[in-house]
This record gives structure tokens, sequence and C-alpha cells, in this order.
């Protein structure tokens, strides 16, 4: 949980995991040479639950970096419990977010970063775009007809809102209403607070190792149903009031 060396870091990476021990390494080499000297950082791994050796991979490297820290969950609750959990223990006032299995590229880090600090107060999220995507044909399918679906019912401008490389202000987000499935739908969410978004075109790459851990949109059938409950967030929302306190004075 947050110290009270709080005020020193200015930007917290959250990177949620399962079984991704042969990725931990490769990944933290690349954050670290995205951030080293630009901004006063942590590392913050959620541990999703893993059954192999992400765990011990992570505590050796937290030997040799001190802003590198690993939160656990006792069983896997999922991708969005994961951010969540990381955003919520986070010193930064700005988080990025990455996934852990390298198919997204930490270079595009100070680009979301900075969107965010350029910004002003009204720019509450910076939203990586995929370009060239590295999955198979049939998860492109999946994806583009899970986007298309979102777009049309949520008109929240959005391409792509799978990738996992975004980055936000940290009171930004635990100002929105929790469920599951909450990092699929953050554009329409954090318009519906009243804030802009800038978006940043991002490359796509194989991951480095192993195979994915949080299911594609079983999600798919999943997502739809979220967006139910999404559409209804929004139309319920109300203008929110401006409120000045009466003194006596």
């Amino acid at each position: 949980m947050p110290s009270s060396d709080t005020a020193t870091v200015a930007v917290s990476i959250v990177v949620p995991v399962r079984n991704e021990a042969d990725n931990i390494v490769p990944l933290i080499t690349e954050i670290a040479a995205a951030l080293d000297g630009r901004w006063n950082y942590e590392i913050i791994y959620v541990n999703d639950g893993s059954t192999d050796a992400t765990a011990e991979r992570l505590k050796a490297i937290m030997g040799e970096r001190n802003n590198l820290r690993q939160l656990r969950h006792a069983v896997s609750t999922g991708q969005s419990a994961a951010v969540r959990s990381g955003v919520r223990a986070a010193r930064g006032a700005i988080v990025a977010t990455l996934d852990g299995d390298g198919q997204n590229n930490p270079a595009f880090l100070p680009k979301l970063i900075s969107a965010i600090e350029l910004g002003g107060e009204l720019t509450g999220l910076a939203a990586g775009q995929r370009v060239g995507r590295k999955d198979t044909g049939f998860k492109k399918l999946q994806s583009r007809i899970a986007n298309g679906i979102r777009s049309a019912i949520l008109h929240d401008g959005t391409r792509d809102t799978g990738c996992g490389l975004k980055a936000f202000r940290r009171e930004v987000f635990l100002a929105l209403p929790y469920f599951d499935g909450l990092h699929r739908f953050l554009p329409a969410l954090v318009r519906r607070e009243g804030y802009e978004i800038v978006y940043v075109d991002v490359i796509d790459r194989p991951r480095h190792a192993g195979v994915s851990n949080y299911g594609f949109f079983d999600r798919l059938w999943i997502g739809i149903m979220d967006l139910g409950g999404v559409w209804w967030l929004i139309r319920r929302k109300k203008p929110t009031p401006d409120v000045t306190e009466v003194t006596s004075c």
C-alpha cells in the first residue's frame, strides 16, 4: 500500500500478470529503458494467482530494483481486478498500464504519460490503439466484431479498447464504477465522467513467451453482455452539481 514517500513517485506502471514467468525479466528491462531518467516511477506487478515461477522471478528482481513492487492475489480474479489492485496501491498521480506478455511495447509509455501531463486536468485517459496486430486471424475477427458492436452501442469514438497500453490519472480511474471487465470500457466510462481522451497509435508485437492466460472474449460474449450495463450507466449519468459551501461570514 502507499507509504510515506508517496510524493516522490510521479508515475506508477501497473502490470497485471498470471503465469508469465519467462516474460518478467525482458519486460522490466524494457520498461526501465523507456522510463529511466525521465520520471520518478515505480513498477507494480500484480501477480494474479500465478502457479508458475512468476512470484519467484519477481522477488529476485526486487532485490536489484528498489522501484519494483509485487502484489499477489491468492487466487486468480481476472485482469480488471488485477489492474484495480495495482491502481489502488499506486503512489503516482499518473498510472500507466500494459499487459505482461510482452505484446505491448514499453517504448510507447512515454508518449502516453506525456499526453496526460500535457493535456491538463480535462484529459483523463491516453489510450493506445494497436496497429499491425500480431494475433491470429480468428482473434482479429473476434476483436473486430466486439469493437464494432461496442462502438455502435456506446459511441465511444474508440476503435480498439483491448490494448493494454493506457495512461490515466489515478483519481479518475478510482472514481469509475467498478465491475469485472471494466478495463475494456475505460474510454466510454472516462467520457461519462466528463473527461477528454487522447489516442496514441502503438505497434503490436508477438508475446515474448508462453500462451495467453486471460481468455479473449469468451470475453466476446461476456463483453457483449457487459455492454448493456455500461450503456445503462451512461444513460443514467446526471450532470455533476456545481457545489459551493455557504458560510455565515
